[in-house]
Parts: C-alpha cells; sequence; structure tokens
C-alpha cells in the first residue's frame, strides 16, 4: 500500500529534477541547487514513507 510521505517524496523527486536539467539548461547555478536540494528532499521523505509502509505491514 502506498502512503503519503511516498507520493509526496517522489513528487519532490521529479520537481528536483525538472529543476536541476532546466538549470543546467540555462545556465543557473541557483536553480541547479535548488534542484539538488529537491531532489535530496524527495528521496529521504519517500523512504520514510517507505519505512512507514515496512512498520505497518509488520505489524
Amino acid at each position: 500500500m502506498v502512503n503519503m510521505d511516498q507520493i509526496l517524496g517522489l513528487a519532490k523527486q521529479v520537481k528536483g529534477s525538472v529543476r536541476l536539467m532546466i538549470g543546467k539548461a540555462t545556465g543557473n547555478r541557483v536553480m541547479q541547487i535548488r534542484g539538488m536540494a529537491d531532489k535530496s528532499a524527495g528521496q529521504v521523505q519517500k523512504a520514510c514513507g517507505d519505512m512507514k509502509a515496512m512498520l505497518k505491514k509488520a505489524m
């Protein structure tokens, strides 16, 4: 079963990837950094959601 943390984390990863690509294409270093930050935050949030799902399944 998928929970909201997994969905929101994946959405942040996609948002970060898009920002990163746009930043690279335009040469905007700040946008690239924000994209990397969004992508990392999304990975952490998705991992938390994965842990919640595993714990819920184990109970």
